[in-house]
């Protein structure tokens, strides 16, 4: 059994690496040195193998034989599919937290709305990225389903570079800033369908928005170098 520090330290180095990947310093398709990423860490090359392990699992991480491992690559039929799955994932937590949240995870919603309207205000995609984090996090919770919400945050992980990108395509931040609001108010309103049917359409990324989208990350990409 795992100690309490070494655990610790497992989920710091897990979450520092996927970090390094949400915010493009590491990216897709980079193969990952143990040596170095251990030197940066001041770890020895074990916990970062036992750590890419972790990430390979989460399917944030791909091992190859002889090759090691490297950040994992989605194409755009599978981006399609899974931001497909993330719409219903996302839809399901909302039509169960518009029933189930408490007042008190009401307000934490109403309080990481407000955060996202800040960092909109000031047109900060990065900011407004951890904020969104937080206000989507906050639904998956309230809805009262531990299975569920861990699902959804699992792949919202595995989706996190491609939609802190999209987050760059013009106006997108206030697009998306103005989605929230209908969406926090279909909660306070214990309207379900209607919460599941904003969030469903928030995520889905399709037609002109996932043209941008793609048309975006070389140039995101290049800028995170």
């Amino acid at each position: 059994m795992l100690t309490p520090t070494i655990k610790n330290r497992s989920q710091s180095l897990r979450e520092s690496i996927e970090e390094m990947i949400a915010i493009g310093k590491l990216l897709p398709g980079q193969h990952l040195d143990e040596t170095e990423l251990a030197t940066e860490f001041g770890v020895s090359r074990t916990p970062i193998r036992e750590t890419l392990i972790q990430l390979a699992s989460m399917g944030v991480v791909v091992i190859r034989p002889r090759r090691g491992a490297v950040v994992a690559e989605l194409g755009p039929q599978q981006l399609v599919e899974m931001f497909e799955v993330m719409a219903e994932f996302e839809a399901m937590c909302g039509r169960l937290a518009a029933r189930r949240m408490t007042a008190t995870e009401q307000q934490d919603l109403l309080a990481a709305h407000q955060a996202c309207k800040d960092a909109s205000l000031v047109q900060n995609s990065d900011d407004y990225f951890y904020c969104n984090e937080t206000f989507h996090q906050i639904i998956y919770n309230g809805s009262h389903n531990a299975f569920l919400a861990e699902q959804a945050m699992a792949l919202h992980r595995r989706l996190r570079h491609y939609r802190r990108l999209q987050l760059r395509v013009r106006d997108r931040v206030a697009a998306s800033f103005s989605e929230h609001d209908g969406v926090v108010q279909a909660i306070l309103a214990g309207n379900g369908e209607l919460t599941a049917e904003l969030l469903r359409g928030h995520i889905m990324i399709q037609g002109q928005r996932f043209a941008d989208l793609m048309a975006s990350l070389p140039k995101a990409q290049a800028g995170a170098k």
